[in-house]
């Protein structure tokens, strides 16, 4: 433990082998983080929050660079402010709306974000904090991720997608809605945009709760000319 401990404190040095320790240090806590969305093939995965740390590190560094060795006496907050806000451009370009009006890229775009501040935390010296921050994302993505999994799955509000040929199966879906005591928030209806030009409905649902999603969807599936059903 004491020898992590000087391993750290080594770092908080600015000469050569510091710098060196720093960037090696923002790459681990990068990969780790980009490690789970490279796991799920996510558009933003292991390569790029390596480079997003490893450059919001190196931003912090040559700001202690252009202060302590250069003698520029200015902000030295002013280049790490302009990562926190050029990562907006970034994490906009991985969240998506899909044809069916489902928001995806979020936590891809959020783990880049604190990709870059701890990032900038290691090139600041303040390794400690950038460790424990990984362990805590690292923690949010996998475990967490189960967790907010069954709360999704034992909520009583519910969205669904679904695909049909004609209007008689939207008219018996909505009377399987009403004898089950299904209450419809929210109804959208469009075309589902393959080629075959289908009409699909997007249902906000408010469920009893002796009904489970699952045997919904299921009975939904099963009405006469619908061909799909997900939920988002």
């Amino acid at each position: 433990m004491s020898e992590l401990l000087n391993c750290i404190r080594f770092a908080d040095g600015f000469h050569l082998w510091g710098a060196v320790l720093r960037m090696f240090i923002a790459m681990i806590c990068g990969g780790i983080i980009g490690i789970e969305r490279e796991y799920k093939r996510r558009p933003a995965g292991f390569r790029t929050h390596i480079l997003i740390c490893l450059g919001a590190s190196m931003t912090t560094l040559t700001s202690q660079y252009l202060y302590l060795e250069m003698q520029w006496f200015t902000d030295l907050a002013r280049l790490g402010a302009q990562v926190i806000a050029g990562m907006g451009f970034i994490g906009a370009g991985t969240i998506i709306v899909t044809k069916r009006r489902q928001v995806k890229g979020l936590t891809t775009a959020a783990g880049l974000f604190v990709s870059a501040i701890v990032g900038l935390a290691v090139g600041a010296g303040y390794v400690e904090a950038a460790l424990i921050a990984t362990g805590l994302i690292l923690i949010i993505e996998l475990l967490l991720s189960r967790f907010e999994y069954f709360i999704m799955s034992t909520s009583r509000n519910i969205n669904l997608y679904i695909e049909y040929k004609e209007n008689q199966s939207l008219i018996d879906m909505t009377e399987y809605l009403r004898t089950h005591k299904v209450s419809v928030m929210d109804l959208q209806i469009t075309k589902s945009g393959a080629a075959s030009q289908n009409p699909c409905a997007i249902f906000s649902l408010d469920l009893p709760k002796k009904l489970s999603h699952e045997k919904l969807m299921t009975s939904l599936a099963g009405v006469t000319g619908v061909i799909s059903v997900e939920e988002l």
